[in-house]
């Protein structure tokens, strides 16, 4: 086979590979912020939280978890409370809208 078709039969592989690559979910984290809990604020908690959600072809948050926490409960719960509630643009599997995992880092932080 020469090499001319061989770079073709290459590119058309390697370009339906990325057309099936899975896109996850995503977010405005502009838009979708949770509320420092007064607990928090009063013992000077700070941290990041590390999160999954599993988001519908829609958009809707189906599940969530925990990956690493920031080392305060009531830290972690409203984000995974706040984040949970926020409107996602779905992720894509195969170029089309579909339920896919993403994770989500969220910082606690006191000005």
């Amino acid at each position: 086979m020469n090499k001319r078709w061989l770079s073709v039969i290459a590119a058309v592989l390697a370009s339906s590979a990325a057309f099936a690559a899975e896109v996850p979910a995503s977010f405005d984290a502009k838009n979708c912020k949770a509320e420092y809990p007064k607990a928090s604020l009063m013992n000077e908690e700070q941290g990041t939280v590390t999160m999954s959600f599993q988001v519908s072809a829609t958009g809707d948050v189906l599940e969530s978890k925990i990956e690493k926490s920031s080392g305060f409960k009531n830290l972690d719960k409203a984000a995974i409370k706040a984040i949970s509630a926020c409107k996602f643009k779905p992720g894509t599997k195969d170029g089309k809208p579909d339920t896919t995992w993403t994770k989500v880092d969220y910082a606690w932080k006191l000005d």
